[in-house]
C-alpha cells in the first residue's frame, strides 16, 4: 500500500522531467489552409444572461467559420445579442441535464458543422480560441483540448481552484500529450469531430444515463472514455484559452467537489478497463491514459500518505522515510508544476493556504452518497468581458496569456 502511494506521490515529477528532456518531437501542429466548421454549443441552466460574454467573445473570435447554440434550460426570459450566427434553444420542458441539452442542441443545426465545441455558459473564448483548435484539427486530431484558466482570482478559495487547474492542466493534459499520450478532457473547452461527437451521443452510456439524473456518470468523462477505447488520442492546445469562473467559498467547493469526487470513484472501472486494454495490446496511450485516470485526487494522496506515514513509524520504518520524501518530491513538483503553467502570483500566493481547501475537500468527499440530495448546481456570478481580463494581463496584441 505504501509502495501504491508512493508511486502516485512521485510519478508526475518522473512525467514533468521526462517531459522537459525529450518531448519535442511530440509538438506536431502543422500548418494547413483548411478551415473546420464549428458548432459551437453553450448549455445555461437557470441563468442564461451569465452566457452573455461568452457569446460576446465567440463572436468576435478571429475566425470564420462557426455558428453559436445557445440552449436555455429553465431560464427566465431574457434579450440576447441579436447576430446571424446565433440560435437560442428553449427548450419546451425543462431538461436540467447537461446531456439533453447538448443532444437538443445537435438536433437543431442549421447546417452540418465538421466539428462540435462544447462550452459552459460561465465560459470566455480567447479570440484565437478557433483558430488555435483549428490548427491542431488540420494537423489530423480528431479531438482537441483547449486550456481553462481562471477568470476570477476574487477570493482565496478561487485562488485555490485555479492552483488544481493550473496543475491538471500541466500533468493530466500537456505532459501526456506531450509523450505520445491523450490529454484528460476538461469538461469545456473542447472540440470533437462532429461524426465521432454524435456516435459518442448515441453511445449506451449517454441513452441510459439520461435517466440516472445526478448519478449519471460525468459527460466529459464517458466522452474522453468513448475516444481513448477506440484509440483516438486526444490533443491539448495549450494556446487555445478557455477562461472559467473558479468557486468563490468554502461550500461551493463542496458541493463541486462532492460531485467531481462521485464521479471519479464511479469511473475507476472504465480506467482500470482501459489500463488493461494498453498493457494487454501494447498500447501506450491506453496504457498512460488509464494509469492517470485512476490515480488518486491530490488531497487523498497527501492524506493517505501522512496516515501511512504515521502508522510506519511504528512498523515498518523504512516505509515511513519513503512516504516522507515522496512527499517532499510531490510538494516540490507542485510548485515547479505552477511555474511551468505560468501561474499568475496570486495562485502561487495561496498556495500555502491549501490546507484549507483540502478540508474542504474531505467534507465534500461525506456528502457524495446520495447525488440527488447534495449535488447542486453552482451559481455562476462573475461577469466580466474577455477584454477586460486580456487587460488585466497586459496582453491586448492577441497573444494567449
Amino acid at each position: 500500500m505504501a509502495g501504491l502511494i508512493v508511486l502516485q506521490l512521485i510519478y508526475p515529477f518522473l512525467g514533468n522531467l521526462v517531459a522537459q528532456c525529450c518531448a519535442k518531437a511530440h509538438l506536431p501542429v502543422k500548418e494547413s489552409s483548411g478551415t473546420a466548421d464549428f458548432a459551437c454549443i453553450i448549455t445555461a441552466y437557470k441563468n442564461a444572461d451569465i452566457a452573455r460574454p461568452l457569446i460576446d467573445s465567440l463572436l468576435k473570435q478571429n475566425y470564420p467559420d462557426f455558428h453559436i447554440y445557445l440552449v436555455a434550460d429553465e431560464c427566465p426570459p431574457f434579450d440576447p445579442l441579436q447576430d446571424p450566427r446565433l440560435t437560442v434553444i428553449q427548450p419546451p420542458q425543462a431538461l436540467r441535464l447537461k446531456a439533453k441539452s447538448i443532444i437538443l442542441a445537435t438536433e437543431n443545426f442549421l447546417r452540418p458543422h465538421t466539428h462540435t465545441v462544447i462550452f459552459d455558459a460561465d465560459n470566455l473564448a480567447h479570440p484565437l480560441f478557433l483558430q488555435e483548435i483549428n490548427r491542431y484539427l488540420q494537423a489530423g486530431f480528431l479531438c482537441v483540448q483547449g486550456r481553462r484558466t481562471a477568470k476570477n482570482l476574487n477570493s482565496t478559495y478561487a485562488a485555490l481552484d485555479s492552483l488544481g487547474e493550473h496543475y491538471k492542466n500541466y500533468i493530466e493534459r500537456y505532459v501526456p500529450y506531450l509523450l505520445g499520450g491523450s490529454a484528460v478532457i476538461s469538461g469545456s473547452g473542447m472540440a470533437t469531430e462532429t461524426a465521432l461527437y454524435q456516435a459518442y451521443l448515441n453511445a449506451p452510456e449517454i441513452q441510459q444515463g439520461q435517466h440516472q439524473w445526478k448519478k449519471m456518470l460525468q459527460e466529459d468523462k464517458i466522452l474522453q472514455n468513448f475516444l481513448v477505447r477506440r484509440k483516438v488520442r486526444i490533443a491539448y492546445a495549450r494556446d487555445a484559452v478557455v477562461f472559467d469562473e473558479k468557486v468563490s467559498s468554502g461550500a461551493a467547493v463542496e458541493t463541486q467537489r462532492s460531485r467531481w469526487l462521485f464521479s471519479y470513484f464511479q469511473n475507476l472501472p472504465n480506467s482500470g478497463g482501459i489500463f488493461l486494454r494498453g498493457l494487454l495490446g501494447a498500447n501506450w496511450m491506453q496504457l498512460y491514459f488509464g494509469f492517470v485516470t485512476m490515480v488518486l485526487p491530490m488531497f487523498i494522496q497527501v492524506a493517505l500518505a501522512c496516515l501511512w506515514g504515521a502508522l510506519a513509524l511504528f512498523f515498518a520504518p523504512f516505509w515511513a522515510l519513503a512516504l516522507a520524501l515522496a512527499l517532499l518530491i510531490f510538494s516540490a513538483n507542485v510548485y515547479w508544476t505552477l511555474y511551468l503553467d505560468r501561474a499568475p502570483a496570486a495562485v502561487l500566493a495561496a498556495a500555502r493556504k491549501a490546507p484549507w481547501f483540502v478540508l474542504r475537500q474531505l467534507m465534500g468527499l461525506f456528502k457524495m452518497g446520495n447525488p440527488n440530495k447534495h449535488f447542486k448546481h453552482t451559481e455562476h456570478q462573475h461577469h466580466v468581458r474577455v477584454e477586460e481580463l486580456l487587460g488585466e494581463k497586459q496582453d491586448t496584441h492577441g497573444t494567449p496569456p
